[in-house]
């Protein structure tokens, strides 16, 4: 959604990050830029104009640090100040001491209110509560008929009834008691535009059922509107915070940046796409780095976290241990990559991605091709890549409906992966005999810090190995090694350096 703002924020960044100190003149220029840049991704003006303000005069302040360059200088400020207008910290919902919680919803028709009360039931779930869905939109034809094959689908109750929405929103709470539902999600209705007879109907559902929260749906394909939709609904219902919408489209990104500015409600959560499992928390700070092309490595740790199994997480511990790596494994990683999202999404999130790849149009079906070729090999042939001949390829291609080219390609791609998982196996023996050693000069006397369990840093996914002693690791002897720049590291072997799919990668977009 912010690909236009990322672009023109990083060709700022690029210009000043040639200058060697940064004048006021450079300031007022950058401030320009950065002004336009917002307005033409759709944020409001009045919102801009603030940024633009604070950044400036944070910019010639006394608060510079010296060690930065003027690019980075400007990055730091503006990544803070997008944090800041983004919302701040992540808000979570309010949470009822006394059970149920009631979460209203509400909305303009067409926003995805009803779409997004099943991913909400659905995260809801996953984090062990018990959601109740309940259809109050009589209005729309189909709404009850789409939340109730919702709810099978994620597997939680539904009521509704054909009364009025205010006894079916009533009766919902009464249902909820009945199955001991702590959570109950009520979908209203919603109208092509704001009306006194729709906010009508909103204030009798929320003075009867009295929610927790009371949640706005927006669509973030209707650009500035979106602001004043919000302004609207606080004003006649009040709410509590946001559900935004369609964020994985081509909207330029301006109702995100505006709407807790000048409603002052927070956006709690994101659909990112059009399944039920594309719905994700709204982290500010994670947004801002994401605008800023700088990645966004927790929410991938989390969905690798939702995604790996226990036996999976337990071989990729085994790899990178042992520094063992095959065919099998290759295969395994590409079919939990695509249980994380889009392909495209999940890149999105890696930070130092090349922008010419980010906006690559990368269909996920095109990696099929990938798992073809794998999977018209023998047991052996995945285990042993070495036993492929010529002939052999020729029969891996026929299989898969593919070229020896493309072949000979993902085992390239393939070696060189395997390559750097065997130095990382290195690495991590190399630390296991350090430790050892360290543990041997110290004898037999072992103190209670010592005898405590050691945790994974802070957001490493189970699976992951412990590598809480690397501090205690001296990087000289990662010259042992070669190709890391230490002590030995000319005559030793060259680290391959990864190469992202390109054009020739077996599982990229055909070219045009």
């Amino acid at each position: 959604m912010f690909e236009s703002l990322s672009d023109r924020f990083d060709s700022i960044f690029k210009r000043i990050g040639k200058r060697g100190t940064l004048t006021a003149r450079d300031v007022d220029e950058v401030a320009g830029e950065l002004r336009r840049a917002l307005i033409g991704a759709d944020v409001n003006a009045k919102v801009a104009r603030a940024f633009v303000d604070r950044v400036k005069d944070r910019a010639i302040g006394a608060e510079i640090h010296k060690a930065l360059n003027p690019s980075q200088q400007i990055i730091k400020i503006v990544n803070e100040e997008l944090v800041g207008i983004l919302g701040g910290e992540t808000t979570k919902l309010t949470m009822s001491s006394k059970p149920p919680t009631i979460i209203m919803l509400a909305g303009l028709q067409g926003s995805g209110k009803t779409t997004h009360a099943g991913k909400l039931a659905k995260y809801l779930k996953s984090q062990g509560l018990h959601p109740l869905l309940v259809g109050a939109d009589l209005q729309r034809l189909a709404a009850v008929e789409q939340l109730r094959t919702l709810a099978e689908r994620v597997d939680v109750p539904f009521f509704s009834e054909n009364s009025d929405p205010v006894t079916v929103a009533r009766k919902g709470l009464e249902e909820a008691a009945r199955l001991g539902r702590n959570i109950v999600i009520v979908d209203t209705a919603g109208r092509l535009q704001i009306d006194a007879e729709l906010m009508s109907e909103l204030r009798e559902i929320r003075d009867v059922i009295k929610p927790h929260n009371t949640l706005l749906v927006i669509d973030a394909m209707i650009g500035q509107q979106a602001v004043d939709v919000a302004a609207q609904f606080n004003e006649q219902i009040g709410l509590d915070g946001v559900i935004i919408t369609k964020i994985d489209g081509d909207a330029r990104g301006g109702s995100a940046l505006s709407v807790k500015e000048v409603v002052g409600k927070p956006i709690l959560f994101a659909g990112t796409g059009e399944k039920l499992d594309e719905f994700e928390v709204f982290h500010p700070d994670r947004m801002a780095s994401r605008i800023l092309g700088m990645g966004d490595v927790l929410t991938l740790i989390e969905k690798a976290e939702a995604t790996f199994d226990t036996a999976q997480q337990e071989r990729a511990e085994e790899i990178m241990r042992d520094g063992t790596f095959t065919l099998e494994d290759f295969l395994s990683a590409f079919a939990q990559i695509k249980k994380m999202g889009p392909l495209q999404s999940v890149m999105g999130m890696l930070p130092g991605i090349p922008k010419e790849l980010k906006n690559a149009d990368i269909d996920d079906k095109e990696i099929g091709r990938v798992e073809a070729i794998i999977h018209s090999m023998t047991i052996e042939e995945r285990r042993k890549p070495d036993l492929i001949n010529g002939a052999r390829r020729a029969r891996i291609a026929k299989g898969s409906g593919t070229t020896t080219n493309d072949v000979n390609n993902l085992l390239k791609q393939f070696k060189q992966m395997q390559q750097m998982m065997g130095q990382m196996g290195v690495m991590g023996k190399m630390v296991q005999r350090k430790n050892k050693k360290n543990k041997k000069k110290g004898g037999g006397r072992v103190t209670a810090a010592a005898s405590a369990p050691k945790t994974k840093p802070m957001g490493l996914p189970a699976g992951f190995p412990d590598m809480s002693d690397m501090a205690d690791f001296d990087l000289g002897q990662l010259g042992e090694l070669g190709g890391f720049g230490g002590p030995g590291s000319a005559g030793g072997p060259k680290f391959p350096r990864p190469n992202f799919p390109g054009p020739n990668f077996p599982g990229a977009p055909p070219k045009r």
